[in-house]
């Protein structure tokens, strides 16, 4: 009677570990560029809650902020708006918004990303025609442009 062997075959064991290598190599990378995106996400919502603020501001007055506000405390106490960072905010590490411009500036880290970390994002405002303030994403020297939000 002849025996069966039961098992795989050295060829079929090359082909699922070069199948998962090939898997590993596209996912591993995509994966990291996601977390970044993700911790990222807390730095541009801060940022939007302040372009919204600054936006009633300039309803308000007419005008810009007349002055830098280079601290939260600045901020909170011209805009209403709270803004954590580093230790309680995780991945902000400092925020300004320049005098008589709008513009506002944060600082990113520990991100995971080196290109990132201690990186400039910037927001600034351009009023249109009819009034209406539009917002432009800009990163600093060496930022990312698959990071940059889109709007």
């Amino acid at each position: 009677m002849l025996r069966r062997e039961k098992g795989f075959t050295l060829i079929e064991l090359l082909i699922v570990i070069a199948i998962i290598g090939i898997l590993a190599a596209i996912a591993i990378p995509m994966y990291r560029a996601q977390t970044v995106k993700a911790r990222l996400t807390e730095v541009t919502n801060a940022m939007s809650q302040c372009a919204s603020a600054i936006g009633a501001y300039y309803s308000d007055n007419a005008a810009w902020p007349p002055t830098a506000l280079a601290t939260t405390a600045a901020i909170q106490n011209t805009l209403g708006v709270a803004i954590a960072i580093i230790p309680s905010g995780k991945y902000i590490q400092s925020v300004g918004i320049g005098a008589a411009n709008g513009t506002i500036t944060f600082q990113a880290t520990n991100t995971g990303d080196a290109s990132v970390d201690n990186n400039t994002i910037t927001m600034t405002p351009t009023l249109t025609a009819q009034g209406a303030i539009v917002w432009s994403w800009t990163g600093g020297a060496n930022f990312p442009s698959i990071y940059i939000p889109k709007k």
